[in-house]
């Protein structure tokens, strides 16, 4: 199901990133409406929720969504190959494997970030997987986990992964604290070193490098493809949604779109009413995906507010849109 256009330029050439609460199946299914090519990936999920809990729930998808990666995190082998067959069974085009988010609840369980000071362990779950599936086995890491800023480390986990079969690394650009540091502080603190991931693709010249961190402009983009097989973009795209749009012609030799932001908020209301009648999902729980649809417009502001109102819920969605393209109150 992965797009033919995407791999005549290379599967993985432009990518939304994974982010937990953010990348679900409503917020895929918009950003699918903004790129027909752009690369989609699940929110993290553990192996534990797979395997003990609702499959269904986790691994449900849109159709229109691809192509899409399911990014798992665990770090039992068996575990692993488990959930990558089930991801493969229910249709994902590529199993990513979580080696970069460093939450201390992440790490409780054992994987993430931690991971990266286990590459034999990786190597063991990653060739689990590769024997279990036929789509690619990829690995999202850092690199460097606390202060270690050794070149020699990242690369030595690359090459002892790559051996075990993944072809594909996509590199966050930064190092991961796993100690004094939060979450979002892990992703602004730590100094972006692109120059690592360069070193990487110039001594592994046979895998496919993403580059991932901080990257917000096309300019930037344009450069990192220059020298790399892939960007990845993660809370610009959902931001900043917008820029989206532009990605098919920029990257992908599409034609220039005719799309209308009016066009996919209607798309969006019409997705927003299915979600509705298939599985009572309400449809502010899909809106929030979409509010920096207008981004930089005038009206923009209160446009969101309409569309994040919790006094609107009652209301059907199609009686939301009218409301948020009315004039303020007099």
């Amino acid at each position: 199901m992965s797009d033919p256009q995407s791999a005549a330029f290379g599967r993985w050439r432009l990518s939304v990133a994974p982010m937990i609460d953010w990348t679900d199946r409503h917020c895929r299914y918009f950003h699918r409406l903004l790129s027909r090519h752009t690369r989609l990936y699940t929110e993290m999920i553990t192996t534990g929720a797979l395997l003990h809990g609702d499959v269904a729930r986790h691994l449900r998808f849109n159709a229109e969504e691809h192509p899409v990666a399911l990014q798992l995190g665990g770090s039992e082998p068996a575990d692993l190959a488990r959930c990558a067959k089930l991801g493969e069974q229910w249709g994902y085009d590529e199993i990513n494997l979580n080696c970069g988010c460093p939450s201390e609840r992440v790490q409780r369980g054992a994987f993430g970030a931690c991971l990266m000071a286990e590459p034999k362990l990786v190597a063991e779950g990653v060739k689990a997987m590769v024997d279990a599936v036929s789509v690619p086995v990829t690995v999202k890491h850092r690199i460097g986990i606390d202060r270690t800023e050794s070149y020699d480390f990242v690369r030595d986990f690359v090459g002892t992964v790559a051996e075990a079969g993944c072809a594909t690394f996509i590199v966050h650009a930064r190092n991961a604290w796993l100690q004094g540091l939060s979450p979002k502080e892990n992703r602004e603190i730590p100094p972006l070193r692109y120059e690592l991931v360069h070193r990487l693709k110039h001594d592994f010249p046979q895998l496919s490098i993403v580059i991932n961190g901080g990257l917000t402009t096309d300019e930037q983009v344009s450069r990192e493809l220059r020298l790399l097989d892939g960007v990845m973009i993660g809370r610009e795209a959902y931001h900043n949604p917008w820029r989206l749009v532009s990605w098919d012609e920029q990257y992908f030799g599409a034609s220039p779109t005719t799309l209308t932001r009016e066009t996919v908020e209607q798309r969006m209301v019409d997705y927003m009413q299915r979600a509705a009648a298939e599985d009572g999902c309400p449809w502010y729980a899909i809106a929030r995906h979409m509010l920096g649809l207008r981004h930089g417009l005038p009206g923009a502001r209160r446009w969101r507010q309409v569309w994040s109102d919790h006094k609107l819920k009652p209301l059907d969605p199609r009686e939301v849109m009218v409301l948020a393209h009315q004039g303020p109150p007099a």
